[in-house]
């Protein structure tokens, strides 16, 4: 890491953005749940009133362990040269969310498009935006279990992880798909019905 780039304040490990190579005009802002809205009505008031995007994070070990990232471009309010049009001022807010209490408020009410992006946000990492007018899934099914793009999510899904593997199975020498057959789908059954306290059918034929 160059020796002129130093972790900014707001979490106990290192920030991820300190270490990432400088991305040009961006400037990188990293606030609390508590300030977020306040700075991004001053940047709105500062002519950056175009939201591009909120999208997620989640760095587990991290104390707060979630941001929510804001991506904001100030676009020229006067006549202008075309080489300026094609590089108008960026911001990047990082707000830090605990995992102990993962509440942001919302920004829909300042830029509608706010919406389905908060809602992404909240169906995939579990950060919830207080004051959202429609705060539900909107990928994901309603019923579904857990947060996929947390880091800890395992990686099956949480239903399929519950159902066990033969151990002896072998996936190199059978094609993607196949069904399992013979002793590998007697022995499978037997492990599911282990795994649900259910007695086992006898498979003797």
């Amino acid at each position: 890491m160059p020796s002129s780039q130093t972790p900014p304040a707001g979490g106990t490990a290192l920030d991820p953005t300190a270490v990432r190579a400088d991305i040009g005009d961006a400037r990188v802002i990293r606030v609390t749940p508590a300030d977020v809205r306040a700075t991004l009505e001053r940047l709105r008031g500062e002519g950056f009133t175009m939201l591009i995007d909120i999208g997620g994070a989640d760095y587990p070990g991290r104390e707060p362990r979630f941001d929510v990232v804001y991506h904001l471009i100030k676009l020229a309010s006067t006549s202008t040269t075309l080489a300026q049009i094609g590089q108008p001022e960026r911001v990047r807010v990082l707000c830090g969310v605990p995992e102990n209490d993962p509440v942001v408020p919302t920004m829909s009410d300042l830029w509608p498009a706010a919406d389905w992006p908060e809602r992404e946000v909240y169906d995939l990492f579990g950060v919830t935006f207080s004051g959202h007018p429609d705060m539900r899934r909107i990928q994901m099914p309603v019923e579904w279990e857990g947060y996929p793009l947390r880091k800890d999510y395992p990686l099956r899904g949480p239903g399929r992880e519950k159902t066990p593997r033969p151990s002896f199975a072998l996936k190199s020498n059978v094609a993607a798909g196949t069904p399992a057959s013979g002793r590998t789908a007697a022995a499978l059954q037997r492990q599911i019905a282990a795994a649900r306290g259910q007695a086992p059918k006898d498979d003797a034929q």
